[in-house]
């Protein structure tokens, strides 16, 4: 059975990726938005979800998901950021660029559930990762409000916004998204996930490392970029 990982083994498996086999940042995030947008395809056809709604928090997870929401249209969506704290590091700014090069729409304000239910047909969560840690910020309470209430299907990037990384969803977090992608490995975490669908996506794990965690990931078919567990 593929290896589902604590929080310590999630940091050093990331660290090797990066130390070891010397991948860079933007590159993993590439291939972990592009396989997200893969899932999401086979999940939420875009005739039936196409306005999607993605939501980026300021680290690594928010990454993903400026790249996710750049693929989605080409992919023939409607993508729509709402991206309340962007970091001020060139990474960022840079896939923040691309998308908006790319015509892919910002809005500034988080929509109310109400209006989200009205202009959207899917939202995107990638606002915390499995580094996030309790409370909420000021920032990123309105919409964590949104995630919790909407009843729109919810696409979580690898952690669901407001769960712990091992234990998976804490009392006070009532976000239970529909599709969770985890990425290069399950956390956890996704033991307790009881949404619809569960995709694995990464497919660029070195067969060494995959050695080293036991990770047991399970073979991707053909040429694809996802893998349903």
């Amino acid at each position: 059975m593929v290896k589902y990982l604590n929080q310590t083994e999630a940091i050093n498996v990331d660290l090797d990726l990066f130390n070891e086999y010397k991948f860079s940042v933007d590159q993993l995030m590439e291939l972990a938005g592009l396989s997200c947008s893969h899932a999401i395809t086979k999940c939420f056809p875009a005739d039936r979800f196409g306005r999607v709604l993605v939501c980026c928090g300021p680290g690594n997870n928010g990454g993903d998901g400026l790249v996710c929401a750049r693929h989605l249209a080409l992919l023939g969506y409607k993508p729509t950021i709402y991206y309340p704290k962007p970091t001020p590091k060139p990474l960022y700014e840079n896939l923040a660029y691309q998308c908006q090069r790319m015509d892919v729409c910002s809005i500034s304000e988080c929509p109310s559930v109400d209006t989200a239910g009205d202009s959207y047909d899917l939202i995107v969560d990638a606002l915390f990762g499995f580094s996030f840690k309790p409370p909420v910020r000021p920032d990123f309470v309105p919409v964590v409000e949104l995630l919790q209430q909407t009843k729109l299907p919810i696409a979580s990037i690898d952690i669901p916004s407001g769960w712990d990384v091992e234990q998976g969803k804490l009392s006070n977090c009532d976000l239970e998204p529909t599709l969770l992608i985890s990425l290069t490995a399950p956390k956890l975490c996704a033991k307790h996930f009881k949404g619809k669908y569960h995709y694995l996506g990464g497919r660029f794990v070195p067969p060494s490392l995959q050695q080293k965690y036991e990770l047991n990931l399970p073979d991707y078919p053909g040429n694809e970029l996802c893998v349903e567990l």
